[in-house]
């Protein structure tokens, strides 16, 4: 009997290296793939003018039917996508630190970032580290400094490709949510900044046959700061829509 298949899709300007730590608890009780997205990691960079629907194609070229779908930030964007135009491909949909129909002031935030990101790439770096692993955070200090080394090994130009996706493909998805058929699953830290409880729980809303969870004091990069409460998150719902014990 083949072992239950789950898909994890990391964020903009990370890596596959970013579920380590999830990976390790996931793979005794499921087959894991890792897929990292155009312009990311050993793909192909991502080209001007890269769409949600390309980095969805990209990833699905890979992706085998019936797939327990995991996508994190972007990619939980990229996943939600594949849900909707892709279903044979996609068995359940998980979507965590996502974004959701950011309002006026959200949108303003992310459009800043993107600036800044196009001003100064290194500042960006640097930002999101602070952003994502704030002082006193519980993340041993290799990981840390893992996520930066993988942030600083970005072509510029290719990650502000996928930014300006990650800043405004959620408005271009939202119509389409309420049409995935799929069983979903919407988590998110609970003092996560950018893809905020409130977020999660319009896309849990939005999506038919979706459930909402918030992780107490965990921020956005749950998968690094939190893999125990995310795998048996992940585990639970994933046992509950497949047909295993």
């Amino acid at each position: 009997m083949s072992r239950v298949r789950i898909a994890l899709i990391h964020g903009v300007g990370l890596d596959g290296s970013m579920w380590g730590p999830l990976r390790e608890l996931l793979e005794p009780e499921f087959e894991v793939q890792v897929l990292e997205l155009l312009g990311h990691g050993n793909r192909p960079p991502a080209p001007d003018g890269v769409t949600l629907a390309d980095l969805a194609e990209d990833v699905a070229d890979r992706l085998q039917p019936g797939t327990h779908l995991v996508g994190f930030s972007l990619g939980a964007l990229v996943s939600q996508h594949l849900a909707r135009f892709r279903p044979e491909l996609v068995e359940t949909l998980v979507s965590v630190g996502s974004v959701c129909a950011r309002t006026p002031d959200e949108q303003a935030s992310v459009l800043a970032r993107l600036a800044s990101a196009e001003a100064d790439f290194g500042q960006t770096v640097e930002a999101s580290i602070r952003r994502w692993y704030p002082e006193g955070s519980a993340v041993p200090a290799e990981l840390v400094e893992q996520t930066r080394e993988v942030l600083e090994r970005n072509d510029p130009r290719s990650f502000l490709a996928c930014y300006r996706v990650f800043a405004t493909a959620d408005a271009e998805i939202a119509p389409e949510l309420g049409k995935i058929g799929v069983p979903s699953l919407a988590v998110t830290g609970e003092f996560d900044p950018g893809s905020t409880p409130e977020m999660s729980a319009r896309l849990a809303a939005a999506i038919p046959d979706c459930g909402y969870s918030v992780v107490a004091g965990a921020r956005h990069m749950m998968p690094v700061e939190r893999p125990h409460e995310l795998a048996t998150l992940l585990t639970a719902f994933i046992k509950e829509h497949s047909n295993v014990d």
